[in-house]
């Protein structure tokens, strides 16, 4: 893909907010219609795929590639806790991404809430210390995330009705209780916190790596089992992943749930894990896939959530902008799907009165903040060099180039001999 094109996006955020809320009631039911949406998880937890609750804005919009492979979704009363909520996003890609993003969005909570209950029993809980290195819950919480999700990527390779040697899914997951906040990352997706700095100005917090190739690191790992990490030359920018001896699948992340074509060359299922302790100050957090941000900086994404006089309308808000960015930057791509959450921590109006916001929000235009690091990373191995190459971001068409032309009939670890081109 090209580079970005410097057009500026104009967006009316109220005239765009209520032609949005009359031609889609569907998807903005209020408490009580809202019972299509939800379900009843374990321990009691209310389970959601779709709409919108007090603090929670949901949206997704397949893209113009073909089957919308986003998924997401919302688990409040998490663990049966009710200040506890679970938020996911997950970003499938190969032939049947779809399948592996909707598994994982279907079994990820449950192992996660299983283990933090087992954990809860052995180990004091948040309560006791707000750091990482003061507390033993949250060494143990780490180690019990990616027992979770290295189980359910085992069980993945295992599932014969989801065929995932060739293709996969990303994940962005967090669980907020109270005032504590755990990050996992598994590939591109990408978490953002929106926070006011001290002159009151709204920022964004990257709360997540991009994991891609290119991260050295992340390379290294990939080099050492063998596989290899480079770019085409049609998409110099977009580094990716190949088996040793194929030029094959070229994935376009380095971590993923699935591609077991690519399990023993490096590619890995271990999320990366960070913890934040929520302030005052913190407003709201939005996950969101790759369709998003690929188009949007951290700063248009949070100050177009900031611009939505009602939270349920958030997140379509913030899609309906990506697919205009699109539209605008690469007008001769194929639009991505896009998903997003928004979770909003209820702590102060989200705009003041001041003409910066209101400027801002009657038509939005680009604003440049610089990253502000937050999170504390338990398990990164990124240097602060890589981890600026890794907040870039890159704009891409595939997130796989090619694959084995029999991989449904081969063991997840056998490689195929013939190839064809893809377009997913």
């Amino acid at each position: 893909m090209g580079g970005c094109c410097s057009i500026e996006v104009k967006y009316g955020s109220v005239y765009e907010e209520e032609e949005m809320e009359r031609k889609d009631n569907y998807n903005n039911k209020k408490i009580g219609g809202e019972d299509d949406f939800v379900r009843v998880g374990d321990n009691g937890a209310s389970v959601r795929l779709q709409g919108s609750s007090k603090n929670i804005s949901m949206f997704t919009q397949q893209g113009r590639k073909g089957i919308n492979q986003d998924a997401m979704t919302v688990w409040e009363n998490f663990t049966g806790d009710k200040d506890t909520v679970f938020c996911g996003v997950f970003d499938g890609h190969g032939p049947a991404g779809h399948k592996i993003a909707r598994h994982v969005r279907d079994n990820l909570p449950s192992k996660l809430s299983t283990a933090i209950k087992l954990l809860k029993r052995n180990h004091e809980d948040y309560s006791n210390g707000s750091k990482s290195s003061q507390n033993p819950f949250f060494r143990a919480l780490e180690a019990s995330l990616v027992k979770a999700y290295e189980e359910l990527d085992d069980e993945l390779g295992l599932a014969s009705a989801v065929d995932s040697y060739s293709s996969g899914a990303t994940a962005v997951n967090i669980i907020k209780k109270g005032e504590h906040l755990i990050i996992a990352n598994l590939g591109d997706s990408r978490a953002v916190l929106c926070t006011r700095d001290d002159r009151n100005q709204l920022v964004p917090v990257q709360l997540t790596t991009d994991l891609k190739p290119e991260i050295a690191s992340e390379a290294e790992r990939i080099r050492n089992c063998k596989g290899r990490v480079f770019a085409m030359d049609e998409e110099p920018d977009v580094y990716r992943v190949w088996m040793p001896d194929e030029d094959c699948p070229g994935l376009a992340m380095a971590r993923a749930f699935g591609d077991f074509c690519l399990k023993d060359y490096g590619l890995i299922s271990i999320p990366e894990i960070s913890y934040r302790k929520l302030t005052r100050e913190d407003q709201f957090v939005v996950l969101a896939t790759d369709g998003v941000w690929d188009v949007l900086t951290n700063s248009e994404v949070i100050r177009t959530v900031a611009c939505a006089s009602k939270k349920e309308m958030a997140a379509k808000m913030l899609v309906s902008r990506a697919v205009r960015a699109w539209r605008t930057k690469y007008p001769g791509s194929k639009i991505d799907d896009c998903a997003a959450i928004c979770l909003f921590l209820g702590h102060k109006p989200l705009l003041t009165k001041s003409k910066s916001d209101t400027s801002y929000c009657s038509s939005i235009s680009q604003v440049s903040y610089p990253h502000a690091a937050g999170s504390r990373s338990m398990r990164s191995q990124a240097t602060e060099t890589e981890l600026s190459v890794a907040l870039k971001g890159v704009s891409r068409v595939n997130s796989l180039v090619k694959l084995p032309r029999f991989a449904r009939g081969l063991s997840r670890r056998r490689s195929g001999n013939r190839f064809e081109d893809i377009a997913g």
